[in-house]
């Protein structure tokens, strides 16, 4: 028999004729390959998944079984020392898009973080973000 890997994957894609699959999918990964793969019902596996941009990364898992979560985790260790308002904008733009650009600018502008980070970048050193 075939050895087969066992992959965990970190995304979440809706079912695709549900949730808004087949408008979010074309933005995702092109409108072409979109069709194929909802035209043809093709399931991709974690390694295709992430060839194609679908998602970030495709795990080997551990003996735990919790491969996924570990890996989450890291990326939360990474994400912690950013500033709380910059995150809070970036997602926002990231979201909606660049229609929300001048209110990004006009949310973070006179924050405390924004401030803080300019700072501590002069003085090279870490900076200690509050979420103000």
């Amino acid at each position: 028999s075939r050895k087969t890997e066992r992959y965990e994957i970190i995304a979440c894609f809706p079912p695709i004729l549900s949730a808004g699959g087949t408008q979010r999918l074309p933005r995702a990964i092109g409108m072409s390959l979109a069709k194929e793969l909802i035209f043809s019902a093709r399931v991709l596996d974690g390694q295709e998944a992430k060839a194609v941009g679908l998602i970030s990364h495709v795990l080997e898992q551990n003996q735990e079984g919790d491969a996924a979560y570990c890996k989450a985790l890291d990326l939360a260790r990474e994400f912690l020392p950013q500033g709380p308002v910059a995150m809070r904008v970036a997602k926002l733009a990231i979201n909606q898009g660049m229609e929300v650009s001048a209110l990004i600018l006009e949310f973070t502008i006179p924050t405390k973080d924004r401030l803080e980070g300019l700072l501590a970048f002069k003085e090279k050193r870490s900076p200690r973000y509050k979420g103000e």
